[in-house]
């Protein structure tokens, strides 16, 4: 059978599989705990009207969410707790952001409800892979750079509400990588809901799909 754009193959899985690590205590797992760890930090700070440090915490959290892909790939310490950990790091800090950030009024409700709703697609579809015993499809370079893209936009624009001569360029350049990263977000979303319903009819005619 002929893979298309998004499909899994027996072939592919089982050589990935091997790439694959049960340790628990790896560089890129610490990052994602310290990433969330740092997630009430934020908070705090957000409250006690910190804007500048609550930036440069988000700052670092993109630093860590981009290093620890980098790592695990570069070392081949990519585990399946971080295949887990990672996304859910990922997804705490970005909720706990665009909540903060528009409780504090940087960014708008309304985007608030985007970003959300995307995270509702991912959601719904957990029975689904569930239920049918699918392997969870592997975090991919759109995605990432979605990620990143929105932790380092969400940094400038709390910057751009800090008086300053960087106040407009850090707006621009901010509000210009968060609209690209909502983007991202919503496309890696459907790419992902597509494997999701490839692997499905595949395994409902029968077909191999990798564990």
């Amino acid at each position: 059978m002929t893979n298309g754009p998004g499909d899994v193959s027996g072939e592919v899985g089982a050589q990935r599989e091997l790439l694959v690590t049960d340790r628990l205590w790896t560089v890129p797992n610490l990052l994602s705990v310290l990433r969330l760890a740092l997630v009430p930090v934020f908070v705090w700070l957000l409250v006690r009207d910190e804007l500048g440090w609550a930036a440069l915490l988000l700052m670092v959290s993109g630093a860590s969410d981009f290093a620890d892909g980098r790592i695990a790939r570069a070392y081949g310490l990519t585990s399946r707790l971080g295949q887990i950990l990672d996304p859910v790091a990922d997804r705490f800090y970005i909720a706990a952001t665009v909540l903060g950030l528009a409780a504090v009024q940087v960014i708008p409700w309304w985007l608030v409800l985007v970003l959300f709703l995307r995270e509702t697609l991912i959601v719904v579809m957990y029975p689904v892979v569930r239920h049918h015993r699918l392997p969870i499809p592997p975090v991919t370079f759109v995605g990432k750079a979605a990620t990143f893209n929105l932790l380092s936009g969400f940094p400038l624009l709390l910057l751009g509400h800090v008086e300053g001569w960087w106040s407009t360029p850090c707006l621009v350049v901010g509000w210009a990588l968060v609209w690209w990263g909502t983007a991202l977000y919503w496309v890696t979303g459907l790419v992902y809901a597509r494997q999701v319903a490839v692997m499905v009819r595949r395994r409902r005619e029968g077909g191999v799909v990798s564990r």
